[in-house]
Parts: structure tokens; sequence; C-alpha cells
């Protein structure tokens, strides 16, 4: 089959073995797959990840019971075990024996076919197409500081990274109605977010400090987390959505989590079915963040245009229906 690997270089590979499922997972076609931040990441040493990439999809189950068989789907990224300590107290998404579609142990989506537990997956409503499914686990990941802050319209909220993630997180933060500002340097990304109703700021703009009750820092970078340390008021939070492939670039004084008291609070993986109903109900706008659509012959390609500033969101074509 098709399939886009990492082996210490990216790849694409016209014969890569297809996927056997083990006992209790369905074999999905893969219609459409997102290029996200992560992904860029692995490339660069994250995670020292080796085989099929990709965690972003929607597909059709073509083999698995036969509840499942024919319908579209998307898939949780975290295959856990149920049974350690951490999935018996609630806390799956951390099992001990995960492994992770794409990013941990697990090859990922961009291939013609993956296998996952049928366990992970949800049925994507009719009215949700294949172009705004595919956005289900980064709107599920961006949903999920909600489910981890009290954020309400009180509260002054910065989020630090207009990119991928950071402009999901800016639309679920403005429904809530808080004091919501955005922090960039990309002028088309800020300009998104001002047609959303949301302000957008430059990095270089006067910008006061230290006053902010949360900052989301989706920058994908060290000099984010800096950032958000100085815009973050004593004993605010500092939710940290990145995830770096390289901390040796730059240098990160943690000395002001200590001396303001800062909560800072890592956030990952949120709930699916949260996404699916937001996007049924058209409340986050994803279909103006696509940039551009490659298919999976093109994936060198798609990954540079995905590493691209200019670009938001890039996605690949696999099996279009």
């Amino acid at each position: 089959m098709r399939a886009v690997t990492f082996n210490g270089k990216l790849a694409y590979c016209g014969d890569y073995p297809e996927p056997t499922p083990a006992d209790g997972e369905c074999l999905i076609r893969v219609s459409l797959a997102g290029i996200c931040g992560t992904d860029l990441h692995i490339t660069n040493g994250y995670m020292n990840f080796r085989g099929v990439l990709g965690h972003e999809m929607v597909g059709t189950v073509v083999h698995g019971s036969s509840g499942w068989e024919g319908k579209r789907v998307v898939s949780d990224i975290n295959c856990v075990c149920r049974k350690c300590d951490l999935c018996q107290a609630g806390l799956a998404n951390h099992c001990r024996n995960r492994t992770v579609m794409g990013i941990l142990g697990r090859d990922g989506c961009f291939a013609d076919l993956i296998a996952v537990p049928e366990q992970n997956l949800h049925e994507v409503p009719d009215v949700v197409s294949d172009e705004e499914a595919v956005f289900t686990e980064p709107l599920a990941a961006a949903y999920q500081i909600l489910a981890q802050c009290s954020i309400e319209s009180r509260t002054n909220v910065t989020v630090v990274g207009p990119g991928r993630l950071g402009l999901l997180v800016a639309q679920v933060l403005a429904e809530t109605g808080c004091k919501l500002t955005v922090l960039g340097r990309n002028p088309t990304k800020l300009m998104f977010c001002e047609k959303k109703g949301i302000q957008g700021l430059h990095t270089s703009d006067p910008i006061p400090k230290n006053e902010r009750d949360v900052v989301v820092e989706c920058s994908g970078s060290p000099e984010g987390l800096n950032l958000a340390m100085q815009l973050v008021r004593p004993r605010g939070t500092i939710v940290l959505k990145s995830t770096y492939a390289d901390t040796t670039s730059g240098s990160l004084n943690l000395a002001p989590i200590v001396i303001n008291e800062i909560n800072l609070v890592g956030s990952r993986c949120g709930l699916f079915p949260e996404a699916l109903n937001a996007l049924a109900r058209q409340a986050i706008d994803v279909r103006s963040m696509i940039s551009k659509t490659f298919s999976i012959e093109q994936a060198i390609e798609a990954f540079e245009a995905s590493a691209d500033s200019r670009n938001i969101k890039i996605l690949l074509k696999i099996n279009p229906k």
C-alpha cells in the first residue's frame, strides 16, 4: 500500500506492508489526513519515532465488527490497555502501556490503510464533511483546555502562536466570551483572528506584561514559553500545548514560574464527541484554515508546504470518495 514514512528521513513508499488488525481492531481505509506541527517535529527527531506518520484522519471501516463496517469514522490516537492503574483511574490517555498513532510505537494514518482498536472509533455525523472531520483530533485537544481551566467572561486570556492549533484554540476560547487576544507574527493568521472577531496582536506591538489570567502557549517553540511567562500575572496559569523537538536553541529561564507562583498546566488530548458536536453545529470554522490539499504521492511537497508559515493547514488526499 502507499504510505508516508519516517525512518530518519521522510519518504513516500508505494509498497509498504498492509496492516493486519489484531483482535478487537478495525481496518480503516483513510480518506483524508492532516499534517500537524507534531508531524513536523517528528521529522526533526521528536519522540525518536520510526514508521508511518500521521494521526489526524477520517476514513471508512473496511474490516471489523459488523456494527462498524462501512461507517465513516475518526479515531482517538491513544491505543490503551484499559487494565493498568491509570486506565482504571480514568486516565486512559496516560495509559502506562499505550501506543500512539503515528507518534509512539504504532504506525499512523498517512497510508491507504490503518488498524486501530474498535474502542477508539467515533462515527462522523452526516452533516460533517471529510474536510471538517479531519480536524476532530486537534479540535478535541483545543476543547481539553476548558476541561482543565476555569475560563469565563471576565477571564483575561492570551493565546501565543496563531498556528494550526492556536487558531482552533482561539475559536474554542472565544465561545466562552472571555477577554481574548491572540499574539503572533504572521499577518495572515492574525487577520484570520480579526475576521472571527478575535483581537490579534503582533509580537512587536506594545503589550502589557504580567496581567493575563491565563496564557495558552501554542507557538511550538521554547521562545513561546518565555513570552508566556512575561504575559501571565502572578498566580496566573500557563497552559502549555507545545511540544519541542529541540530545546537546545535559546534558553529557558523557569525562575518566573517559581517567583510569580505560576500554575503550569500541560494539556494534550481531548474528547472526540465534543469536537464532533462542535463541527456538526458549525461552531468552529475549520474550512477557512485549509490552505492546500496534496495527494499522498506529493507528501514531501506537502510537508514542505506545511512548514511554510504562509500556510495554515495542509491536508493529504489519500482515498477520496
